[in-house]
């Protein structure tokens, strides 16, 4: 190796070590923001529906009510459904958390927050999606509510965090991945039977504040907790 490879080498590992303490600091701001909390529902969704959209109208209904129910409602900070969540529990009087993820895009924070983050680390934003909430709610969205929607049910099915409620909001959206898990992943063996029962879909979101109240009484808050 020589003068320049060496050079190369040394500068790329001051950049990740760089990084790692970014990373850190991530965490630190997060946990510190978050850490009062106390009962939380995360709502997901597409950040392209917008006002006037029935599925934005429903998610904003739905943070009212979530928020008059004594909850705190997070997201992910963005426009569209993360709007319409953010919008109703602030317009309720209730705590709007927003947890907003640096993008070139479609990503400015919405103005219906009590308080927000902003992160640049997309693994260190669903740690606190996750931590601090008692129930999922997803409403129809694209790759990154995928993305997030999967990562609970994971974390579900590996019991690495508690079974907190997670719901589906549109039977029709969701009914062409329903039929894939069924049919391909059901069939196949990948995933069993019981795995379809981890998660609810609904059209009508009148009965989920109820619901979550419920499952937080009997069974106490989801989320998990980081290993010592």
């Amino acid at each position: 190796m020589n003068d320049v490879e060496k050079q190369y080498v040394i500068d790329a590992l001051a950049e990740d070590s760089w990084r790692m303490f970014r990373i850190l600091g991530e965490f630190v701001q997060g946990f510190e923001e978050m850490a009062d909390v106390g009962k939380a529902v995360t709502i997901f969704g597409s950040a392209r529906l917008k006002e006037g959209d029935p599925v934005y109208e429903k998610a904003t209904v739905l943070s009212r009510d979530l928020s008059q129910a004594g909850y705190t409602v997070v997201t992910g900070g963005g426009p569209g459904v993360m709007e319409a969540g953010n919008r109703g529990a602030y317009e309720a009087g209730g705590r709007s958390i927003g947890l907003n993820i640096d993008l070139p895009h479609e990503q400015a924070p919405n103005p219906y927050q009590t308080s927000g983050v902003n992160f640049t680390y997309f693994f260190v934003r669903k740690v606190m999606l996750v931590k601090y909430s008692t129930a999922f709610v997803a409403f129809p969205g694209g790759f990154g509510t995928i993305d997030e929607l999967f990562e609970a049910l994971t974390l579900i099915q590996t019991r690495k965090i508690k079974p907190f409620p997670v719901y589906l909001i549109g039977v029709d959206y969701w009914k062409g991945l329903l039929q894939w898990l069924q049919g391909t992943l059901v069939r196949h063996g990948t995933i069993n039977e019981h795995d379809m029962h981890l998660f609810k879909v609904v059209d009508d979101v009148r009965e989920i504040p109820d619901e979550i109240d419920a499952y937080y009484r009997t069974e106490g808050r989801g989320g998990f907790e980081l290993p010592e």
